[in-house]
């Protein structure tokens, strides 16, 4: 009687343990969907010559693709990438066409969005405004989820802003996506840009620099299952 029960309890441990180490899911195709802070074009009138994410020193510095190096690693494959600017979204979102202008994005079918808007989204300040940015967004995450039901990661303002990051929370909350507050980086001057090298345009210097993308990074990181 004994020894069947310690068998029973090492059986039982063992699948414990066997489920503990199961791995995390694997995604093959990532999509990201942000601002300047995402990717940002040469513009030497900007006193910014890159092609990634503004105001990282280089291109593997900035959050995109550490957060692809850092999935690398956890899932042992690299995942397909996509990565995307879409601050006409932001600037532009009330009656935005996401089916007709994101198509592209949409056609992807990523299994991991990153979601990373709202700087440039104009100030909130009524509750028609709120309400405006709300209906986008929603319409939105739900083009964005589609029949695939991908893992989408909303992320609030690396410029921490009360308004918008309570629309990107709630809007998070009822499409079934994660939040991640990343509102504590901007309050750390080492995080921007000109902490870590001087620049001509103070809003490419505004930027997290190196050290403030290494903060989103792993937020969204400690974020994805």
């Amino acid at each position: 009687m004994t020894r069947r029960l310690i068998l029973s309890f090492l059986a039982l441990a063992s699948g414990l343990f066997a489920q503990e180490a199961k791995p995390s899911q694997a995604y093959a195709k990532v999509l990201f969907l942000g601002n300047s802070i995402t990717k940002h074009g040469p513009k030497a009138d900007l006193d910014w010559h890159g092609n990634w994410g503004m105001a990282a020193t280089a291109e593997a510095k900035d959050y995109v693709h550490l957060v692809t190096a850092g999935l690398t690693d956890k899932q042992g494959k690299a995942p397909e990438v996509s990565v995307n600017n879409i601050a006409d979204f932001e600037r532009n979102h009330v009656g935005y066409d996401v089916g007709g202008k994101l198509a592209a994005n949409l056609d992807f079918k990523a299994d991991l969005i990153i979601l990373a808007i709202g700087e440039n989204v104009p100030a909130l300040k009524s509750d028609e405004s709120k309400a405006a940015f709300k209906t986008a967004l929603t319409d939105l995450l739900k083009h964005l989820k589609g029949p695939q039901n991908p893992t989408i990661i909303v992320r609030s303002c690396f410029w921490a802003n009360a308004a918008k990051d309570e629309v990107l929370k709630q809007c998070a909350a009822e499409a079934g996506a994660t939040f991640v507050d990343i509102s504590a980086l901007s309050k750390d001057e080492s995080n921007y840009g000109r902490a870590e090298r001087p620049y001509k345009h103070a809003g490419v210097a505004n930027h997290p620099g190196d050290k403030g993308m290494q903060g989103i990074a792993e937020a969204i990181l400690k974020a994805v299952k």
